[in-house]
This record gives structure tokens, C-alpha cells and sequence, in this order.
């Protein structure tokens, strides 16, 4: 017999594991594929190996009020497939995006249909199996797949963002499924991102971010800082999803070996680079019905280089970058850092 939980925690006594997915499919608590079914044993297995009280909250949606438990958060992680190992970094995401600059309730209920991408840095990524190489954003890996994937359960099953109701997302995003990835530290020319938000070597973190799409920035031709950077700038800019809302920058190693080649670009370098020519003119925009400066100044992507997340992720060959533009007309959220304990 299996016994699942519903979402006040009530026991719910199924004969078998298949019995409890259909019931977990009826009682609308899947993202449209199959779960793993919360059985109390599954449960209450994660919350002990993360040593966390059940009760306690960790998470919020302020506009609305709802809380998540402990209990909840590894309910859902367990549903969506996650391990016992993987909760820590499920539970950093959630801090992270419970404070108040995330703007967590407007970013899952606009209309713009934002993935809550998390990027993992430091030795945990290693230690529990992650992918930052090959196909680092795409299907196979457990760890990237699921503790993303339990992100968005929670945002269904506790924070009752539901599409058609209150997530109103015009076309949505594949991100909602999962966006989570590790940084390839290993083959990034740079310190990692643990060490650049000013934390010790050995403690790992979550960035995360409201992202409104994935840009694919190819350049098989570069070879100099430049031609790399001009490129990634120019998706930066584009006039369907230029704001000054923030950015993720996902160089491949490929891309980044060229860009650090003669070691005199660092990554402040890199980030005020793409900053400067990250924009469009004023007169650009007004020609597609969006409102430049006021001035008439060039309009630039974010209000200054600290508003990109530069890190290296991918497969040692191939000449493919990324770029996540943020979520909203404006600034309507700011990335968050939190320790993963």
C-alpha cells in the first residue's frame, strides 16, 4: 500500500504506486507528466537527510500570502524525481526567490511567461551529479531535470500558480518544465560564480533568475574578444526583448577560450564590454512603437555591467553561447544570491 499526502499534509491511503499517480494527475498536482508519487516514507526520508524541520517555512508569495513548509517543498521534490541529495539546492532556490527584489508571484502570474532559471556554482554541483558540459540546458540529467522541475511543481501545488487562472503567460516558455544548470568551472578562464558573489571556495550557491526566453548566440568564425562578444551583445539588443531588465550570459568554452585567450579580459572586462554595446538607438525603438529615452540617448540593455551574470556552461567544442533575457518591460526583477547549506 502507498500512502500519499494531499496539500494539507492529510494522509491518503492507494493501493499501489500506480493507483497513487492517477491520483496525483486528478487532483491536478502534476506539470503534465507523471510524478513520482509522495509517499510519507519518501517524504519524510528527504526532509531527514537535509535535516529540516517540516514545519518550517521556506518560501513565500507575499502578494498572496501563501507559505511553503519544508514538508511541501520536499513533497514536491520527491514528486518530481529529485533525490535526497538535491533538496539543500532545491531549498537555496526557493530563499532566494522568496526575497522581495525576486518579485516571485508577478513573475510567475504575468502575462510574459518567465522560466525561474537556477544556476548552480560550487562543489555541490559536482558532488551530487550535475551537468555544466554537454548538452547542459537540455534533457538527461537527473539533478539539472528534476531540482528544476520541483521549482515549478511548488509554484503549482503551494503557490497555486495555475495555467489559465493565475499564470497568465501568453504563449509560455519550455523553461517552466525545468531551467537549472551548473557552471563549468572547470573550463571557465575565470574565478566561479561562488567567488565572484565573494563566498569561500568551498561553499556552493544558487543565482536565480527570472528568465523570459533563450537566445542560442552561434559564431562558428571568431577568433578574436570582440567578434565573440559583439555577437552575444547583438542578441542582447534585440528590439523584441531589449529593457533594462538584467541578463545571464552563457559563454561555451569554446567561446570563452577566445575570449580570455591573451588573459587581459577578465570578467569585469567581458561584462562592461557587452554593456556598452548592448543598446539601440532611441530612434530604433520608436520605429517598432516602443519608447525610447527621453533624451534621445542610446538605449542599453540593463543600468550597468553588475547587471549580467557572465559564467561558462557547455560542451568543450562548438561555437554556441547563450543569453537569458529577463522577465518584464522594465526591472520588474532582480536576480538573488543564496548559500547553499
Amino acid at each position: 500500500m502507498t500512502t500519499t499526502r494531499d496539500a494539507r499534509a492529510q494522509p491518503i491511503a492507494l493501493p499501489d504506486d500506480v493507483s497513487a499517480l492517477e491520483q496525483c494527475y486528478e487532483r491536478g498536482w502534476t506539470d503534465g507528466l507523471p510524478v513520482i508519487p509522495p509517499a510519507v516514507e519518501r517524504v519524510d526520508a528527504m526532509l531527514a537527510a537535509a535535516g529540516a524541520d517540516p514545519e518550517a517555512i521556506v518560501a513565500e508569495h507575499p502578494t498572496t500570502g501563501r507559505r511553503c513548509s519544508a514538508h511541501s517543498a520536499a513533497a514536491n521534490a520527491v514528486m518530481a524525481g529529485c533525490r535526497d541529495d538535491y533538496f539543500p539546492v532545491v531549498l537555496a532556490a526557493l530563499r532566494a526567490m522568496s526575497k522581495e527584489p525576486f518579485n516571485y508571484h508577478a513573475s510567475t502570474a504575468s502575462t510574459g511567461g518567465a522560466a525561474h532559471a537556477v544556476v548552480v556554482s560550487g562543489p555541490i554541483a559536482e558532488a551530487i551529479g550535475m551537468n555544466a558540459g554537454v548538452n547542459a540546458f537540455g534533457s538527461g540529467n537527473r539533478a539539472n531535470a528534476t531540482i528544476g522541475r520541483a521549482i515549478r511543481l511548488i509554484h503549482r501545488n503551494v503557490f497555486k500558480m495555475l495555467p489559465g487562472t493565475t499564470d497568465r503567460s501568453t504563449q509560455g516558455n519550455p523553461g517552466k518544465y525545468s531551467l537549472c544548470v551548473a557552471e563549468n568551472a572547470a573550463a571557465s578562464p575565470w574565478p566561479a560564480l561562488n567567488l565572484e558573489f565573494g563566498l569561500p571556495a568551498d561553499q556552493s550557491i544558487v543565482v536565480t533568475f527570472a528568465a523570459g526566453g533563450f537566445a542560442n548566440v552561434e559564431n562558428h568564425m571568431a577568433s578574436t574578444p570582440e567578434e565573440v562578444l559583439l555577437t552575444v551583445a547583438d542578441s542582447m539588443s534585440a528590439l523584441g526583448s531589449l529593457t533594462g531588465g538584467q541578463s545571464v550570459v552563457v559563454l561555451s568554452p569554446e567561446h570563452a577560450k577566445i575570449v580570455a585567450a591573451d588573459g587581459s579580459w577578465d570578467r569585469a572586462r567581458v561584462r562592461a564590454f557587452l554593456y556598452e554595446n548592448a543598446r539601440r538607438s532611441s530612434a530604433d525603438l520608436e520605429r517598432v512603437g516602443r519608447a525610447g529615452n527621453d533624451d534621445g540617448s542610446d538605449f542599453h540593455r540593463g543600468h550597468g555591467p553588475d547587471d549580467i551574470v557572465l559564467l561558462v556552461a557547455g560542451a568543450d567544442a562548438g561555437g554556441h553561447s547563450a543569453f537569458l533575457s529577463s522577465w518584464s518591460r522594465g526591472r520588474a526583477s532582480i536576480f538573488q544570491v543564496e548559500p547553499v547549506t
